[in-house]
């Protein structure tokens, strides 16, 4: 049986009445700590919220808060579920439309991701431009709800050029180092092979990952604006003599994670400034 993700919306919006979100956070491997920092309306576990998917993997804490982050309303999900994780494809549209449902426009994406570029080693961050869906698989094949975007979509420009020009400036003034590139998604739940990173490198990716394809595509569906950032763990199978793991993930998740933090609550709060600004103007212009 599909998840139905009204379902989901209403028990939330029953939960937290009368908390309008704008912009949707998922955190990925061993980055739920930003979650700390948001002043919190409520907090509900995945388990919690009928028909809505469960997390299974270490370091993804499986619970939806609710808050304020540098000022903007948000609704952030501490953990994510993957394709590989079993279960469902389709299943992997109901965290991202539940946030459609809630009032989310503007989605905001992290993982954990192996660099193809040995000068973007761990503890870097890296803007994702664009991608290469690897799996095979796609949460929005099947009948189409019309109820939240059309059967055929573009997915030029999937990444907000804007919130990629606004995230680059944000990194700049705060002297972070911000890489930009494309992310190529690979299905796991094993690492990747020598001699796949050596194909991949072929199709011109500069980082890989698990996720996050899944809800770019659903979000892109359903017309929402999508940034994302990759914090690089490792450097991708075969370039490097450390061996891989999910433990050596987390922990090097951690390098960068501090500046992470700080790249989204600062752009969080310009962000307000200027949503705040559009809206004067349109309300100066006559425009309500």
């Amino acid at each position: 049986m599909t998840l139905d993700p009204n379902v989901a919306a209403e028990f939330v919006k029953e939960t937290a009445p009368g908390f309008s979100p704008r912009v949707g956070i998922v955190l990925g491997s061993g980055l739920g700590a930003l979650a700390d920092k948001i002043e919190v309306v409520a907090s509900i576990e995945y388990e919690n919220i009928p028909d809505f998917p469960k997390s299974t993997v270490e370091g993804h804490e499986g619970r939806l808060i609710l808050g304020r982050l540098g000022g903007m309303p948000i609704a952030c999900l501490q953990g994510r579920v993957h394709y590989y994780e079993g279960g469902n494809p389709k299943d992997l549209a109901v965290p991202v439309r539940m946030l459609k449902l809630l009032g989310v426009d503007i989605l905001l994406l992290t993982n954990a991701a192996g660099s193809f570029r040995k000068k973007m080693k761990p503890g870097s961050l890296m803007l994702i431009s664009d991608h290469i869906n690897f799996t095979g698989l796609n949460p929005l094949v099947g009948e189409n709800d019309d109820t939240f975007g059309p059967r055929f979509f573009s997915m030029e420009n999937a990444y907000d050029p804007t919130l990629r020009k606004h995230f680059a400036a944000v990194a700049k003034e705060l002297g972070i180092t911000l890489h930009e590139g494309v992310y190529l998604h690979y299905l796991g739940p094993n690492f990747e092979t020598p001699a796949e990173i050596r194909a991949f490198k072929m199709l011109g990716p500069d980082a890989v990952g698990m996720s996050t394809t899944p809800e770019v595509l659903v979000a892109r569906h359903a017309g929402m604006r999508v940034a994302a950032i990759s914090n690089i763990t490792n450097l991708a199978a075969g370039m490097s003599k450390t061996e891989l793991s999910h433990e050596q993930t987390l922990e090097c998740a951690k390098l960068a994670a501090e500046d992470l933090e700080t790249l989204i609550i600062v752009f969080l709060e310009t962000l307000k400034r200027e949503l705040l600004k559009a809206h004067l103007r349109s309300t100066e212009n006559g425009d309500d």
